[in-house]
């Protein structure tokens, strides 16, 4: 079938195939070379340039251009809904490249792709890596930040998720091991302008050892792409699939990107868990006495912490014998079962609920749990163990059925034998496990580690819940980008160990757009916020609060810098007793975060939207800003404007846009009232 020949008024000598949805165009020139347009403004504008945006890398050369032969288009109808698919085909020498690229009616903004290259020669063919999604965006203004990107790998430096870029930058977000603790993450990136960005990502329903690489190559020009490492040969007549993969266009920033994501997740079966209502009650953890804790310090914390108003007690790590001994520690609990027990009674007594802090899939050495079942071990290709740095630990492979078991077993006595309410499931290492080639295992593939961690986290949250119904379980990945396979595992997000406030709020806009509103997000403790005391950045977000706060004066350890900074003093007393008060009054962690609402990167100042019972919540951020700050998502109907903070009434606005005169330093809360 000969292709059809579209000619369009933007550069019609090189558009040859438009896939056209009702905001996404993508253009296909003689080449297969493509671009991507967006349709939102209502005048279609190219977002990216011309660019050889699938490709393969075969016997160390790359095969960018396959001249287009056929063109043929057909409905479908499937698990995303109704849509319409161009089916592409062009060769190059003795490989036949074939485009499949369909837009649904329910993503306006996305196209689905996926492409098969064809050995049609006679002889073998290595294939070493595939790209897709290869998009250079240009930059139309002189700025000093001209792009902003959502990042999804996993470092040991721990980046921030967002970031603007700069000239020079690259980032590969391998979705595999990028050190030995570190590896995994969400298979999504997105690059904006302040007119629009594009996304990409993957739509496969495990985690596939995929590289998103963002960078900047010079001051005006950004580009992203996926890449899979194949290592395939093709024998003649063989074809190689690539993973289903979409590009999303939209307006604003990449919250919009997560969301289309999370929907198309949810159309191929997906499901998010929804918190108990005791998710969203504040928390104190006694990590703030560190390792050495005792159960006397947590006792004496108490009456501070039930006045303050906290709900929940976390005992941390330092409670177990070791890592993969999971029994209580006989300095600590002489009597085992029945003293670990006797603590739960304890902070139940005084009216608040247990969470049990636990760091899963790891394993100490000379340990019982090695001595009994070595075999449980995941190896790496050479045989060695493969290393969990932080805690001098090792992998147990997530994929073995039986180690799965033992972990489910755990979640179900920690419930039913030592009374726990919950869970912190905690580790930089949790996202993501290294291929596993133990003999032992009998894997099919050494990836079934890889692709099993989802199912690893299954296991605990199905036994956590089917113990305890309201249970709440936790998942801390240390500061590391979160895999999204593990998010319908946990009824609870973390900020992770952020490094200071700006993460504390990107990383709650980043998980409400992948996990979306029913899932609670604690904000951590607010020890590791700027200052250590901005509570202001939580509650703006909807995030729940809490702390490590030690107590009384003294007992806490003595930090890095000479001083106990986790100590309670009495005017740090005051500060927290205040916010969370405000916590309690608005709850905002049960409203809808209206994420779409701003863009992070190019509205100024940074700006944030909770709607709560017909009331909206903003809260605007900066060192120090003065001038108009605008109020979005209004109804055309006057608002009673108040500081909820400090409980000043600032007056009326009018809907659907408003405009307000402000002055402030660090944070300014506004609740805005029908």
């Amino acid at each position: 079938m000969t292709f059809l020949l579209l000619l369009l008024l933007a550069d019609p000598a090189q558009t040859m195939v438009q896939v056209d949805g009702r905001s996404i165009r993508v253009e296909f020139d003689r080449n297969l070379h493509s671009r991507v347009v967006s349709k939102y403004s209502g005048q279609p504008v190219a977002l990216s340039e011309w660019s050889a945006s699938e490709f393969v890398s075969a016997g160390g050369q790359e095969i960018r251009d396959f001249p287009l032969q056929t063109n043929r288009t057909e409905d479908v109808r499937d698990s995303l809904g109704k849509g319409r698919r161009h089916v592409l085909t062009g060769t190059a020498g003795f490989l036949r490249k074939e485009v499949r690229a369909t837009v649904y009616d329910a993503y306006p903004g996305t196209a689905i792709m996926q492409v098969r290259y064809t050995n049609t020669g006679r002889s073998p063919l290595q294939i070493d890596k595939w790209t897709g999604h290869h998009y250079m965006i240009r930059s139309p203004r002189q700025e000093a930040a001209p792009f902003w990107s959502f990042q999804a790998g996993s470092y040991e430096n721990r980046p921030a998720w967002v970031v603007p870029l700069k000239a020079g930058f690259r980032q590969d977000n391998y979705q595999g091991m990028n050190a030995t603790d570190y590896g995994g993450g969400t298979p999504v990136v997105d690059v904006w302008r302040r007119d629009g960005g594009i996304g990409v990502g993957h739509i496969e329903l495990v985690p596939k050892l995929v590289s998103l690489p963002v960078s900047m190559p010079d001051e005006s020009t950004a580009e992203l792409a996926i890449t899979y490492a194949c290592n395939r040969t093709l024998e003649p007549g063989q074809s190689l699939d690539t993973f289903r993969t979409f590009v999303s266009v939209h307006k604003g920033d990449y919250f919009a990107t997560l969301t289309e994501y999370r929907r198309l997740m949810i159309a191929q079966g997906v499901r998010f868990p929804k918190s108990p209502p005791d998710a969203f009650e504040p928390i104190w953890c006694a990590w703030g006495y560190r390792r050495n804790f005792t159960p006397d310090q947590i006792y004496g914390a108490l009456p501070v912490v039930k006045k303050l108003g906290f709900r929940w007690v976390t005992l941390d790590d330092g409670w177990q014998t070791a890592e993969g001994d999971w029994y209580p520690v006989k300095t600590k609990f002489p009597a085992g079962d029945k003293d670990m027990r006797a603590v739960v009674d304890r902070i139940h007594a005084d009216g608040f609920k247990a969470q049990l802090w636990w760091a899963p899939m790891s394993v100490d050495p000379d340990t019982d749990l090695i001595r009994n079942h070595p075999e449980w071990l995941l190896l790496n290709k050479d045989g060695s163990r493969q290393k969990i740095s932080y805690w001098n630990a090792f992998y147990l492979c997530p994929a073995v059925p039986e180690v799965r078991g033992d972990a489910a077993a755990l979640a179900a006595k920690a419930i039913k034998v030592w009374g726990f309410d919950g869970f912190k499931l905690d580790g930089q290492y949790m996202n993501a496990a290294p291929p596993c080639y133990n003999p032992a295992h009998r894997h099919k593939d050494p990836n079934e580690s890889v692709e099993g961690v989802p199912g690893f986290f299954k296991a605990i949250f199905d036994a956590a819940v089917a113990t305890k119904p309201d249970v709440v379980v936790e998942y801390c990945p240390c500061g590391t980008a979160f895999s999204f396979f593990a998010l319908p595992y946990m009824n609870m997000s973390v900020a992770s160990d952020p490094r200071r406030s700006w993460q504390v709020r990107t990383k709650g806009k980043s998980l409400k757009a992948l996990h979306g509103d029913s899932i609670a997000y604690f904000g951590d403790h607010v020890e590791l916020s700027d200052e250590g005391r901005d509570f202001a950045s939580t509650v703006a977000l909807g995030g729940v609060v809490g702390t490590e706060f030690t107590w009384p004066v003294g007992s806490g350890p003595v930090g890095r810098s000479g001083k106990r900074t986790s100590d309670l003093t009495p005017e740090r007393e005051a500060h927290w007793s205040k916010w969370l008060g405000v916590y309690k009054e608005k709850m905002l962690s049960k409203g809808e975060y209206l994420g779409a609402l701003y863009d992070i990167g190019f509205d100024q100042p940074e700006t944030h939207a909770v709607r709560k019972d017909g009331k909206l919540y903003y809260g605007f951020f900066a060192a120090e800003f003065s001038g108009k700050v605008e109020l979005r998502g209004l109804e055309p109907r006057e608002y009673r404007v108040v500081d909820y903070e400090n409980g000043t009434d600032l007056g009326t606005v009018k809907g659907p846009v408003a405009h307000f005169d402000v002055a402030f330093k660090h944070h300014l809360l506004l609740e805005a009232k029908p």
